[in-house]
């Protein structure tokens, strides 16, 4: 009788360390994953994340006459003119998510018929 209540005792005290580890062990992980998710936030605050239309990648005079053009067609769009030696491109609206840079692309091709989608 005695060794069957040491038996049960010792049992009964791997099975609660057991379980004490994997607790300590989750909560590791949860701190590493909120880690690594605030240095992903900070990441994406500095380099940006999303899409936007590129409307031409080109030379300086035609960049600057689409970019006129269209902000008289769209003028709540955000424009944003970049130069990479030797050219110039005009790139379009900060959109979250691919599905949305899409359908605003729909709406601006008519009107801009080379546009496309590149992420930032």
């Amino acid at each position: 009788m005695k060794k069957r209540n040491i038996l049960l005792a010792l049992i009964t005290f791997f099975i609660t360390g057991t379980f004490d580890a994997n607790a300590q062990e989750i909560k590791l992980k949860n701190k590493s994953i909120a880690s690594l998710i605030e240095k992903k936030r900070e990441y994406n605050k500095h380099h940006g994340t999303g899409y936007r239309i590129q409307l031409y990648y080109g030379d300086e005079k035609t960049t600057k006459n689409l970019e006129d053009r269209f902000k008289k067609e769209f003028p709540s769009i955000y424009t944003k003119l970049d130069y990479k030696k030797p050219y110039w491109n005009i790139q379009v609206g900060n959109y979250k998510t691919k599905l949305q840079a899409d359908r605003a692309l729909n709406e601006i091709r008519e009107k801009f018929n080379g546009a496309i989608v590149v992420p930032l």
